[in-house]
């Protein structure tokens, strides 16, 4: 008879049976005998302290944003547990396979408000796919196996598994479980053959068809497929902020990106077009603006592995309910070899208007007043790199300037928080990006205010040495929220000027190499030292405060409302 083993160490040889290379974590009073197995470490799991939850479960979304694998955050009850709130929900709307366990309290003591108790899974079931306490050693392997079956199999998601005491310190046998079976979960959905063909159908009879590419579209694997598709068609594509990547910046089918702050070219013929072909995304609000007022002239195809999302916001002509990879890979032989040379022309025209009236300033860097400017900051740094980085941005100006103004050669090179727009976000999941893909350079774009929220997460660059590159835009203020204030608040500056800390001293006392760059003539000479460094690098860079993100369309508009500056709506011919 095979001997017996603590639960703790089920747990360790079960995620090593799961494939789990590395985890993130923080230890407690009441997972201290998982910690205990994890010092002994029998099966090579690396595990990384953060320095809060928060931290740690972002490391574990970047892990697994840059590499598609399960990313796993490790923590106690109560206050520990707790704090893993805001990355399950970060995760869930941005679809980031994560494993997350917690430690619990004895069962003797559930629901007595013992010492650091918490309702672990009343509290998380609106933010995870799926949520368990285990309460004895004999279900610990069952309930990880399905955990990581249900996180990274269909739509992915954020799983919760609360271990309470009893269990960890319990006995029982090990058995390896095999790929579980829910009866009552369809992971891997058909695309449907009557629906694939009237798919085609209407792909071949449209004149100003338009893909939306979303995150859907690598989550699948399907950049190949879509890119294929597009190319055989002549079909315009439009990329979402999580969708970028998808097909390569300078990729001919290529147009730009969709929504709030958007390329003009994508968000004006959305209502142009006379097909939408919505592939792995979910038309989320900031990419559609009014919905009473969206594509108006299109049939709109949906493709998502999620039912859920059909119709929620945009009422569509068909649904193709699969796997975006597999779906465009049935379209793809019924669809007809196309030429829409006209159409996509009028993109161009949209481009040139919007690199003349926006991108020129921004890309030359210095402004009329104090600072640079963030657009050219972000292209200078990146074409250092060859463009060829890992982008990870926080969530602010920064996000909406580096996700425009950088370019991408290959797939999942974006990294950002984009349903819940988690600030703080950045440098944890950035730490947990490098740690998956070692031998691709990892660039963070962060502002002042969202580098503060995680800050204390230096402390992992320092004790593991990760090469992360961090571009601080540094404008003292919180940027987004003050752009609203002047364009929408009469200027009225409420709690958003921030006085920052030397933050090239903060990252010496971390072990971290770090430059200010105060003027336009320092800037070129500090992004190479910061090329050239080996390991992690801060490059603090003065923005100017009045710098502010166009295009933009605002709250209430339609997507084709759209202004070019700050009081100049664009009226295309």
């Amino acid at each position: 008879m095979e001997e017996k083993i603590t639960g703790s160490e089920i747990l360790i040889r079960a995620l090593a049976d799961n494939g789990v290379e590395c985890m993130f974590g923080y230890p407690g009073g009441q997972i201290m005998p998982v910690y205990d197995k994890i010092f002994e470490n029998p099966y090579g799991l690396r595990h990384y302290l953060a320095r809060h939850e928060q931290g740690a479960i972002h490391a574990a979304e970047g892990y697994a944003r840059a590499t598609g694998r399960t990313g796993v955050v490790i923590t106690t009850s109560g206050p520990g547990a707790m704090n893993l709130l805001t990355g399950l929900a970060d995760a869930l709307m941005d679809s980031t396979p994560l494993v997350a366990i917690s430690g619990q309290v004895g069962c003797g003591m559930l629901g007595k408000d013992a010492f650091q108790e918490s309702d672990v899974i009343s509290s998380v079931l609106p933010v995870t796919k799926w949520a368990l306490q285990v309460r004895r050693p004999e279900d610990i392997a069952p309930a990880i196996s399905r955990a990581f079956y249900i996180a990274n199999s269909g739509r992915p998601g954020p799983v919760v598994i609360d271990l309470a005491r009893d269990a960890q310190i319990g006995m029982a046998v090990y058995e390896k479980q095999s790929q579980p079976f829910i009866r009552s979960y369809d992971s891997d959905p058909q695309p449907e053959k009557e629906t694939i063909e009237k798919a085609a159908r209407l792909i071949n009879e449209s004149q100003r068809p338009l893909v939306l590419a979303g995150h859907g579209v690598m989550i699948s694997g399907a950049e190949k497929n879509l890119a294929e598709l597009a190319e055989k068609a002549d079909l315009p594509v439009g990329c979402t902020m999580l969708g970028l990547s998808a097909l390569p910046s300078d990729h001919p089918q290529y147009v730009g990106m969709l929504g709030m702050h958007g390329n003009l070219g994508p968000n004006i013929n959305t209502n142009r077009a006379d097909l939408i072909v919505a592939v792995g995304m979910r038309f989320d609000d900031r990419v559609t603006g009014d919905v009473k007022k969206y594509a108006p002239d299109a049939r709109i195809i949906h493709i998502d592995i999620d039912a859920s999302e059909f119709d929620k916001m945009i009422k569509c002509d068909l649904h193709v309910h699969s796997d975006a990879g597999k779906a465009l890979a049935a379209l793809l032989p019924l669809v007809e070899t196309g030429s829409h040379k006209e159409w996509r022309a009028s993109f161009d025209q949209h481009r040139r208007v919007e690199e003349d009236r926006v991108m020129a300033r921004e890309l030359g860097c210095a402004s009329e007043k104090r600072g640079m400017l963030m657009g050219g900051v972000i292209r200078k740094v990146c074409e250092a790199f060859g463009n060829d980085a890992v982008i990870v941005t926080d969530v602010g100006q920064n996000q909406m300037f580096a996700v425009k103004y950088s370019r991408f050669t290959r797939t999942r090179s974006l990294i950002s928080s984009g349903g819940l727009g988690t600030m703080g976000y950045g440098l944890p999941a950035a730490i947990g990006a490098k740690i998956g893909v070692p031998d691709r350079t990892v660039v963070l774009f962060c502002g002042d205010g969202g580098l503060q929220m995680t800050i204390e997460e230096l402390g992992m660059i320092m004790e593991y040495n990760v090469g992360v590159k961090i571009v601080l835009l540094n404008n003292n203020f919180l940027g987004n929220v003050r752009q609203w204030q002047h364009l929408f608040y009469k200027g009225r500056y409420s709690c958003t000027p921030m006085v920052n800390p030397d933050f090239r001293m903060l990252a010496g006392a971390y072990g971290i190499e770090a430059s200010d760059v105060a003027d336009i003539s320092q800037l070129d000479a500090a992004i190479a030292e910061m090329r050239d460094s080996r390991g992690a690098y801060l490059l603090n860079v003065n923005i100017d405060e009045t710098d502010m993100v166009f295009p933009m369309t605002p709250g209430g508009n339609g997507v084709d409302e759209i202004l070019l500056n700050e009081s100049e709506y664009y009226k295309p011919v």
